[in-house]
């Protein structure tokens, strides 16, 4: 395996010791710095300790096996390493010379995720992605990091400037002791011209200043900039469909969003919808009445699943006891809108021109430039949800091996 010039600064980074107490990597996707800093902080480790504890963070366990473990323990055995991990208990040890130490994996999803990695005592920490990380997490497990000679290991992709891991840590890098590098594409030596113009090509907007040039900017503008009306959408495509599914972003006092999926060959086209806003007209709907409404928006065809918002508990349970199957959707906002821009620029799902308040509100749907975090505004985006909740469902079931493709987010 070939390494670039600044994956080798990762890999040797620690062998002079007392200069620095930290590295952190961020720039594109896609850039090689997950793999070289994973390949480091192991041959650190065991280096440096023996019978130690160390700790590797993901946004969840799953996203860190997938993103850093899948690869990089392969690897690690063709090198010589012995390592065997106990899924169960979330641990991976690795032996190496007459050295053994124990990898803890952590998730770190939430605020609540900060309680799972205390009391732990680690001799070093690698966080994947922190910046996608709570900061009581992040801050948590840099505390555990007691043991004499312990290091900090930080990589992520850009985010807002105003991200505190952004104005805590990589502007204040050098008073924290930590060694700073930025990294683009072309410091991965695995990656073809042809595989750069590809990634160029799939983003835009924001997301391309972040994923690809590496920067940390701010959101603004509409959310998906690239989606044309007149060019992106279609009429519902002629001809069989193998399979129906249904997203719901669920209202009472606001507006109730359905969107009816069918799927032909590897593309779900977007082929109808039901949107009913209780202020316009003047009167509420109950969970039954909704449920109608489904079922009238299927119209007799057989719905293999349908993806809900999480927080309609009441009109989960009533379509269950109608006898549907239902998923919760996931409704991480951010990831959400990385996913369905990733989907319609690949037209992996495509948009009907028969949608027609989803197209309004895609033409619509901005970003709110006065917070801190990246969030649309909450405005007519209720389509916008429905189309997010169906988006994630569908990247999570291709990311569990129905098609080998994912949002390269975390790579």
């Amino acid at each position: 395996m070939r390494f670039s010039q600044k994956q080798r600064r990762v890999l040797t980074w620690w062998c002079r010791p007392g200069d620095w107490e930290a590295i952190i990597c961020d720039g594109a996707v896609r850039s090689g710095k997950t793999f070289s800093m994973g390949l480091s902080f192991f041959l650190w480790a065991m280096a440096r300790f023996n019978g130690r504890q160390l700790g590797l963070c993901g946004k969840t366990i799953t996203s860190l096996r997938r993103n850093l473990l899948a690869e990089l323990v392969p690897y690690l055995r063709r090198l010589g390493f012995d390592c065997w991990e106990r899924r169960s208990e979330n641990l991976l040890t690795v032996r190496l010379g007459g050295h053994e130490n124990h990898f803890l994996l952590f998730g770190g999803r939430d605020e609540s995720s900060a309680a799972l990695i205390q009391g732990s005592t680690l001799a070093g920490v690698l966080l994947d992605e922190a910046a996608l990380m709570p900061r009581s997490f992040v801050e948590q497990a840099v505390a555990r990091c007691s043991v004499a000679g312990s290091r900090l290991w930080f990589n992520c992709n850009p985010e807002n400037p105003q991200h505190w891991f952004y104005r805590e840590w990589i502007l204040r890098a050098r008073e924290r002791r930590a060694l700073y590098l930025h990294f683009t594409m072309e410091d991965n030596p695995a990656l073809s011209p042809r595989i750069r113009a590809r990634y160029r090509s799939a983003y835009s907007g924001v997301f391309y200043r972040r994923f690809v040039l590496g920067e940390w900017t701010a959101a603004q503008g509409r959310v998906y900039d690239f989606f044309d009306r007149d060019r992106d959408s279609v009429p519902v495509p002629e001809g069989d469909f193998q399979e129906w599914r249904i997203s719901v972003d669920y209202g009472t006092a606001n507006p109730a969003s359905f969107g009816l999926w069918g799927r032909q060959g590897e593309i779900w086209y977007r082929v109808g919808e039901f949107y009913y806003d209780s202020r316009r007209e003047g009167r509420q709907k109950t969970d039954a009445e909704y449920v109608r409404d489904l079922r009238e928006l299927a119209e007799g065809r057989e719905i293999t699943r349908v993806i809900v918002d999480p927080s309609a508990a009441s009109f989960i349970e009533a379509l269950r006891r109608e006898g549907f199957r239902v998923v919760r959707a996931d409704n991480d906002v951010a990831d959400g809108i990385r996913v369905t821009a990733d989907l319609l620029k690949r037209r992996r799902i495509v948009i009907c021109g028969a949608c027609a308040d989803c197209l309004r509100e895609m033409e619509t749907y901005c970003w709110d430039d006065k917070g801190r975090r990246d969030a649309p505004k909450k405005e007519q985006d209720h389509a916008m949800d429905d189309l997010r909740y169906f988006a994630m469902d569908l990247a999570a079931e291709e990311q569990n091996g129905f098609a080998a493709t994912w949002v390269e987010r975390r790579a």
